[in-house]
């Protein structure tokens, strides 16, 4: 199947179907309430920047779609409103356009109606194998960063996989000699440390470490797929990966952190925020808006930056490095998780 026609596989398959796993962590992290915040809540200040472009709070919709005609809407809609409300936003991978040119369309029109808004590229791992991929993914939508995605979970189910994973890190090195900034996404099986010191040795300025809890591209492939086999093993690795809120703790000392996975309000990116991300993302919750209209798409951008403006408040915190010090209360997996990792646990919810 051409690369272009299972992007609309996709978007069917993740409007119609479930298609998310469990357990991001986040529902074993809970913060101090404050009774006497002492701070005005329309003073909060959520403002900050990531590779030297503005946000006007640190979140972005994540890399979605993009490389089929009827896409073009979709990023349309994204753009636009990521634009109005001084936000930021990955595309899909991009490469169906690369391949095709008469596709390009569907993503140039991101920065066509985002000419001001932080917008990053987005390339697999095996497509960067051929550098010049990644340089026409840049020049296409002329980008801020590239994102070069590991997805070999997905890969493994799908029909058409690219399961060939020798030479990747040579191959990020070599992207990270181009002259824009590199960050590397998973997509939804999470970032170990030990891949996170790896990234970081080849040149990798931030880590998207797209964790378990959001859409299962596994569980997404088994929809897919007709091989009766892949269909059970997909089955069985539906749930497979690292946690959100455990990759997160994973790589944060390592390289700044995107948090994405199971990022479903505002109180999510707070608590991403809160153990150590510099900023989080969404995909999914934005797909149906994003068939309607950018209104609708505007709409769920604000539900989700005014849950995080709440908790701020909540919490007592006027600016997001604060946030990053508030009180916490940590229970069930995670907290068992933190003490395998030989983490304090007091000291995790009291200062970090």
């Amino acid at each position: 199947m051409r690369t272009s026609s299972r992007k609309l596989d996709h978007i069917r398959i993740c409007l119609e179907k479930e298609v998310e796993s469990g357990y991001t962590g986040f529902e074993d992290v809970e913060f101090a309430h404050n009774a006497l915040p002492e701070i005005d809540f329309e003073e909060i200040n959520m403002k900050t920047s990531i590779f030297g472009k503005k946000l006007s709070a640190p979140f972005l919709i994540a890399s979605m779609t993009g490389g089929h005609p009827e896409t073009k809407e979709i990023n349309r809609n994204l753009a636009i409103a990521v634009e109005e409300l001084g936000l930021g936003m990955g595309v899909g991978s991009q490469r169906a356009a690369i391949e095709d040119e008469n596709l390009a369309e569907s993503f140039t029109v991101v920065r066509e109606h985002a000419p001001n808004a932080f917008i990053y590229a987005n390339i697999g791992v095996v497509q960067a194998k051929n550098i010049d991929y990644v340089e026409k993914a840049v020049e296409m939508i002329d980008a801020d960063a590239v994102a070069i995605h590991l997805n070999f979970l997905q890969e493994a189910i799908q029909p058409e996989g690219d399961i060939n994973a020798r030479g990747c890190i040579e191959t990020i090195s070599e992207v990270c000699s181009l002259k824009v900034p590199v960050m590397v996404k998973e997509t939804g099986a999470g970032i170990s440390r030990d891949v996170a010191l790896k990234l970081k040795g080849a040149g990798v300025e931030a880590i998207d470490v797209g964790g378990k809890g959001g859409t299962s591209w596994s569980g997404v492939e088994v929809y897919r797929t007709r091989d009766i086999i892949a269909k059970k093993v997909g089955m069985d690795f539906w749930n497979w990966g690292i946690p959100t809120a455990f990759s997160i703790i994973e790589c944060n000392d390592v390289l700044p952190v995107i948090a994405t996975g199971g990022i479903r309000s505002g109180l999510d990116v707070a608590k991403s925020l809160a153990i150590g991300a510099f900023a989080a993302s969404a995909a999914l919750p934005f797909l149906k808006p994003a068939k309607e209209s950018a209104e609708a798409v505007k709409l769920e951008l604000m539900y989700f930056i005014h849950g995080l403006r709440v908790a701020m408040f909540l919490t007592g915190c006027s600016k997001i490095a604060e946030l990053r010090h508030a009180k916490l209360f940590v229970s069930g997996k995670f907290k068992e998780w933190l003490e395998i990792k030989g983490i304090d646990i007091r000291k995790f919810c009291q200062r970090r």
